[in-house]
């Protein structure tokens, strides 16, 4: 812990080593490697971002870098957030660190008038729209939902460098389901319309932003030279889940040239619905052989009991084709309390018994924006907003009201400007931020119960926070450093943190942490979701769960209801990613989701040759018929006839997932393919 716990402060003025003598040996070969190309596999809570910003550091103060030329890329506002304010303490300015987007919004808003000539076409809030009407245009019918659904699809194929015209090809080749119950010739057809429809209104999407980029450093070889002189040296954060346009869009700038640093973890794949993959990352001493790997396992972030189960559940991965052996955490803080395993009786109770120990906590001491409840999908929010609402607690919603964007904090925001330019330089800083806010509804105290004044005084609460914070880290700070520093979180959307028990979904949970972490509703059909039918998507469900775990510092509970009403059914059966984990019960025999039930008595030991060489049959069947490989047979039912060689119908039909129309279509065909091996 005294390695992680060095303060950043002294380093800013002092000597070049100091930086370095804040590191673990792990981090210190990191931050030494100066010129790329490097590799850095981090494990969860192991310091990833410590390592590269004081990379960043060292590297400026020894002269290697010149602080403008350093190009950091993450994934969220807030990351890049999280490392412009770790250089500035650590006294490095200049350094741009940005999302993708933003990057590379600020560089196309720079060179389009140069390049094509007038201001750049205003880009959309939202697709919806959009959608709807290119849906209209090709006379399909769509509800909200499906307009959802297509619009994320036509995200992912633009991340994914797929055109309309390569779209039903791309879909086959990697058995990509339909969406929204359209087949993929349609979905094309939309792919072409919803381009036009965009042309004709002048807008762009914020892919576009990246292509359009892409595209001008490609055609432009004199903007490609600016930019490349001006960007010598790329951190790639989080590089896992980089898409095919983000590569893209990095080659261009790097030009040819190897000075990058990326940093990524493979047990954290969890976007791939949205075209991320983490093949670059895999891949990446392929594309540089000489690169230089380090890996960063020491997990300062949890107590060995949270690391121990995380480093169980992944050990018990699957065999999904492409997955890369995880990195093994090694936990560095002391032992803290066992992980809780809690089976409760309905959806209502489980609610409610999170409530219950989360007031106990708070009791006990644990802040309550200390506290987060995860979940896999959404909709399950409700209930637990509704029993903290019932027990008194605060919260707030991840992916709800952007905080800057709330009429509250507008208003504030325009007080404090005023009071930056009026402000008595005699008085302290946050006193006068206190003395502003009175004004807008905050008070020393809380006014107590859930409802709009509670909210309201959240976020001023929040304000209140910041304000001491910057006053304890930059010396006889004004209100204008203040009003600066909101600015600066305004424009990334890094929002300072609201007092109250946060309610995130796994998605939205990545990249954060607190100190006690309830995982809610790890049953199987949301844990893996009901809609995971192939090897490789279970086991993205199984990093998702992962990711789960290791967002919790000390405290740690999963648990799941066995009904979903009070009296109902106690029917749901808990995650199989538990099984053997989960204390004081015997492993359960399930069945795979409907799509993809094969595995039911199953040993999972099978023949690799044999299910390689149904896959390969089922590639054919599938190019030969025009359909996705999956409608054929699903990997869970190869996997199946590997292990148990079928020898006729009687024993296909044994196998879940394969009924009378698949073996009438298919039978003949896998039996031969069995004796075939057998002999």
């Amino acid at each position: 812990m005294s390695v992680m716990a060095s303060q950043t402060a002294p380093l800013a003025q002092g000597p070049a080593h100091l930086i370095l003598d804040a590191l673990d040996p792990d981090q210190r070969d990191v931050a030494t490697a100066l010129t790329g190309p490097v590799c850095v596999l981090a494990g969860a809570g192991t310091g990833k971002t410590r390592a590269v910003t004081h990379r960043i550091a060292y590297g400026v103060r020894t002269g290697a870098y010149s602080p403008t030329t350093v190009l950091a890329v993450t994934f969220t506002a807030r990351a890049a957030g999280e490392m412009r304010t770790r250089l500035r303490e650590l006294g490095v300015s200049g350094v741009q660190a940005r999302t993708f987007h933003a990057a590379a919004l600020r560089q196309m808003g720079y060179f389009w008038p140069k390049v094509v000539g007038g201001a750049p076409p205003r880009i959309l809030d939202h697709k919806a729209p959009v959608i709807a009407e290119a849906s209209r245009r090709i006379g399909i019918s769509v509800d909200r939902v499906a307009v959802r659904d297509l619009a994320s699809e036509v995200e992912w194929s633009k991340v994914s460098l797929v055109t309309a015209e390569d779209y039903e090809k791309a879909c086959a080749a990697i058995a990509r389901p339909q969406v929204a119950g359209y087949d993929h010739r349609t979905v094309a057809r939309l792919i072409t319309a919803y381009e036009e429809v965009k042309t004709e209104r002048s807008t762009i999407d914020f892919e576009d932003v990246l292509l359009m980029l892409a595209d001008m450093l490609a055609s432009h070889p004199e903007i490609a030279d600016q930019v490349r002189s001006q960007y010598r040296h790329f951190v790639v954060d989080e590089y896992q889940d980089v898409s095919p346009l983000q590569q893209f869009l990095l080659d261009q700038w790097l030009g040819g040239r190897n000075e990058l640093c990326v940093v990524g973890d493979p047990s954290q794949t969890i976007y791939s619905f949205t075209g991320a993959s983490p093949h670059h990352l895999l891949t990446f001493r392929t594309r540089y052989p000489d690169a230089q790997v380090v890996r960063l396992v020491r997990d300062y972030r949890s107590t060995p009991q949270v690391v121990t189960l995380a480093n169980k559940l992944l050990a018990q991965r699957g065999r999904a084709r492409g997955t890369a052996a995880p990195l093994e955490l090694v936990a560095q803080r002391p032992a803290g309390p066992p992980v809780r395993f809690e089976a409760y009786d309905d959806d209502e109770s489980e609610a409610k018994g999170i409530a219950r120990e989360i007031r106990h906590l708070t009791t006990t001491g644990t802040p309550v924006s200390e506290i987060a409840i995860l979940y896999r999908t959404n909709s399950q929010s409700e209930a637990f907003e509704q029993a903290l609402a019932d027990a008194g607690i605060g919260y707030l919603v991840k992916g709800g009201d952007r905080f800057f964007q709330r009429k509250e904090v507008r208003d504030a925001l325009v007080l404090l400007r005023g009071a930056a330019r009026s402000a008595d330089p005699e008085v302290p800083m946050p006193e006068t931020v206190r003395d502003v806010l009175v004004t807008t509804g905050w008070a020393e105290e809380a006014p107590g119960p859930r409802g709009a004044a509670r909210e309201r005084w959240d976020s001023m609460q929040a304000l209140v926070t910041l304000a001491d914070e910057v006053a304890a880290r930059t010396e006889n700070a004004t209100v204008s450093d203040l009003v600066l520093e909101l600015d600066e979180r305004s424009a990334a959307q890094h929002a300072p943190t609201v007092e109250g028990v946060t309610l995130a979904s796994l998605h939205a949970a990545k990249g954060l942490e607190w100190d006690a972490v309830f995982l809610a509703g790890v049953s199987e059909g949301l844990m893996p979701i009901s809609f995971a039918e192939t090897d490789e998507s279970v086991e993205e469900e199984r990093r998702l769960l992962y990711v789960g775990i290791t967002r919790a510092r000390e405290f740690l509970q999963l648990s799941y209801a066995r009904a979903r009403n009070p009296g109902g059914r106690a029917s749901r059966r808990r995650t199989r990613f538990l099984d053997g984990l989960w204390p004081h019960e015997e492993p359960v025999q399930r069945r795979r989701p409907r799509a993809g039930a094969a595995r039911e008595q199953l040993t999972g030991e099978y023949d690799q040759a044999l299910f390689d060489e149904l896959r390969e049959w089922r590639r054919t069947v599938a190019a030969e018929t025009d359909k996705p490989a999956f409608t054929v047979l699903v990997d869970a039912a190869l996997a199946a006839i590997a292990e148990t060689r079928p020898t006729s119908n009687a024993a296909l039909a044994r196998i879940n997932g394969i009924g009378p129309a698949k073996i009438e279509k298919y039978g003949a065909s896998v039996i031969a393919i069995v004796e075939r091996a057998g002999g």
